[in-house]
């Protein structure tokens, strides 16, 4: 008898909670969270990649010092999953008045947090600088970000930002109810295999094996419980470090085994 899985569905009124994640049910939504840090003026930067190695993490200052390029892997981890991941994103200042002069990198849980630390270059303008992310393409060279190529156009690397991201001199809001809806969204930093928040698979026994991501949880904070009915409920609870707006928890419903079943595992 096979396992059947139970797919993630939004509430019928309001959607997921948070769109980057159909488990996630309170704390700071999206796939990154930006935040400028009244005391020492730097920037600090969160990004979810699920799976990452510290090992594999690359950090890459653009010739101009106004972005960073982040790379890394997430390998395999069981036979059963789909592929690799290759995670690559640019982050850094959208301002004209100042550069990067120090970047500080912590990975861990499947999570890549960064503290930018800037120096003005132009004391005219305003002492708040605006800052963001973008996807860097796939077919993109390291010294291209999302389209533009500084050696060719001579300008900013971030400037087509301007305007269009939701960040500022402040930073994102965490609860922003934009990222509420009936959609789940790809995971736009994944340059190569799945961009889903999760991917399941029936084995020849009649099993099923589930990969889910939930960034930020550590490997003990996790809860697999059985209820009477057979449904298997996965709870993870991440919580917040540095500079997190808050922590993070996430609630599963994944599958249905038969009574007396005790073959559930996780890792």
């Amino acid at each position: 008898m096979s396992i059947p899985h139970i797919a993630p569905v939004p509430h019928p009124r309001d959607g997921y909670y948070a769109t980057n994640n159909p488990y996630q049910v309170n704390g700071p939504k999206g796939f990154t969270e930006f935040k400028y840090l009244e005391e020492t003026h730097d920037l600090f930067v969160r990004l979810d990649f699920p799976g990452i190695q510290k090992e594999s993490v690359i950090i890459l200052l653009e010739p101009s010092k106004k972005a960073v390029i982040v790379t890394g892997e997430a390998p395999k981890e069981s036979k059963h999953d789909s592929s690799h991941r290759k995670y690559g994103t640019a982050t850094g200042l959208i301002c004209d008045c100042c550069e990067i002069s120090n970047i500080q990198c912590f990975v861990g849980d499947g999570v890549v947090r960064l503290i930018l630390s800037k120096q003005k270059i132009n004391l005219r303008v305003p002492i708040f600088c605006s800052f963001g992310g973008a996807r860097m393409p796939t077919d993109a060279s390291p010294n291209i970000i999302r389209g533009y190529n500084p050696e060719v156009a001579g300008g900013h690397p971030l400037a087509h930002l301007r305007g269009l991201n939701p960040e500022g001199c402040r930073g994102t809001d965490p609860f922003d109810p934009a990222f509420t809806g009936p959609t789940i969204r790809p995971h736009p930093s994944v340059l190569e295999g799945s961009t889903s928040a999760y991917e399941t698979k029936q084995l020849s026994n009649g099993g099923l094996y589930l990969r889910i991501d939930m960034p930020g949880v550590p490997s003990d904070g996790f809860i697999v419980a059985v209820d009477g009915n057979g449904v298997v409920t996965i709870m993870g609870r991440a919580p917040a470090t540095m500079h997190d707006s808050s922590g993070r928890s996430y609630v599963c419903k994944v599958a249905i085994v038969p009574r007396g079943y005790a073959g559930v595992g996780s890792r």
